[in-house]
């Protein structure tokens, strides 16, 4: 079996570490990379023995490569992956799929030839302790969710962080802050896990604990089809920081915290207790194992990404799913600036408006 052919476009943080899995993986091989910056594409195509550009156009050209990982600031994620989905390239792109919810549905609507695999690096998706959450959920084994609470402030940034890019926590560099940038990973684990909320009301903090102008601190009040509730707290501005997913159910609460599972399970479930019992359920203390994990998270994404190109393999994170935990993000941070509930679906060209607004009055432009 031969290998998957890969061009990365974006060498920042992420993408170094993009290219390391590559080199390492047996199914795959770098065949190019493309930065803006020369200095940093050539001396790691001249380390690897790659073609490396600095115009994602002229590596689409070259032809050298099958598919294409895009890890350049978020904007770019929609121009770049449809392009390389016109040209007939595997894509597999990284969070967010893309800035806004308008511009997810053009990227999503490029893919239109089904052998082409159309994946995105959602590798929180990996860990065993959420896909066996996930499984819990499904399978019924909770029954019906009556509370969800997320508190993940364990995303702590520094200004240095902040000041490493041009593009960082600015309306027209990155169209958000930490919803967008840390977050898309639990907004997708929650979705994936619970389906998408019918109803979001969010409360942003615009640079409240770093000197940006996008948000870094966040709470929403979720509401699920079912009349399910929820929270979601997020902050790069909290030390030391907690992540927490709690899930009441009919059958009891489940925690996952610090890749364990724990599980308060009744005996009866909730409604049953309410009408036959004097007092609450009796609870059974269970120990849930999370899955085995196969190996590290973006090494497996990517083994995932190759595997479907080689074998037919089912995605971990089909592109098409990541509009979801976009629509999210936008809909949080809409609802903060109109000052009011936002009902789902949201409509992308009316926030893809507000945020023209946003880079417009901006005054930290790249």
């Amino acid at each position: 079996m031969g290998k998957v052919r890969i061009g990365v476009v974006g060498l920042g943080v992420i993408g170094k570490h993009h290219v390391g899995n590559i080199v390492k993986d047996e199914l795959t091989e770098l065949a190019a990379v493309c930065d803006t910056s020369a200095d940093i594409a050539g001396s790691i195509g001249q380390k690897h023995g790659c073609q490396w550009f600095t115009d994602f156009a002229r590596l689409l050209d070259a032809r050298t490569c099958d598919a294409v990982l895009v890890s350049t600031p978020h904007y770019d994620h929609t121009t770049i992956g449809i392009a390389a989905l016109e040209r007939g390239y595997h894509l597999l792109v990284e969070k967010p799929i893309s800035v806004h919810k308008a511009d997810c549905e053009r990227l999503i609507a490029a893919h239109k030839n089904n052998n082409q695999v159309f994946a995105a690096v959602f590798n929180q998706r990996t860990r065993g302790s959420y896909r066996k959450l996930r499984d819990l959920v499904r399978n019924g084994e909770l029954g019906e969710v009556i509370r969800v609470s997320w508190v993940i402030t364990n995303w702590f940034r520094t200004a240095s962080y902040y000041s490493s890019g041009s593009w960082r926590a600015t309306w027209d560099g990155e169209g958000g802050g930490v919803l967008l940038n840390q977050c898309p990973h639990q907004l997708d684990l929650m979705q994936w896990i619970l389906g998408m909320p019918k109803k979001v009301r969010g409360f942003c903090s615009m640079g409240r604990m770093h000197n940006i102008e996008v948000e870094d601190e966040v709470t929403a009040v979720l509401e699920w089809p079912n009349g399910a509730t929820g929270v979601f707290i997020c902050s790069t501005g909290e030390a030391p920081g907690t992540n927490r997913l709690e899930i009441a159910a009919e059958r009891g609460r489940v925690v996952v915290e610090n890749g364990k599972i724990q599980y308060l399970r009744n005996e009866v479930s909730v409604s049953e207790a309410i009408r036959t019992l004097d007092g609450a359920p009796p609870a059974w203390d269970v120990t849930v194992p999370p899955y085995g994990d196969k190996m590290p998270e973006h090494a497996e994404v990517l083994h995932n990404f190759a595997e479907a190109i080689l074998k037919g393999t089912p995605l971990v994170a089909p592109a098409a799913e990541g509009i979801h935990s976009v629509e999210l993000a936008n809909a949080m941070l809409y609802s903060h600036l109109v000052g009011q509930e936002i009902s789902l679906p949201l409509d992308g060209e009316v926030f893809e408006a507000k945020l023209k607004e946003l880079i417009a009055n901006s005054k930290k432009k790249r």
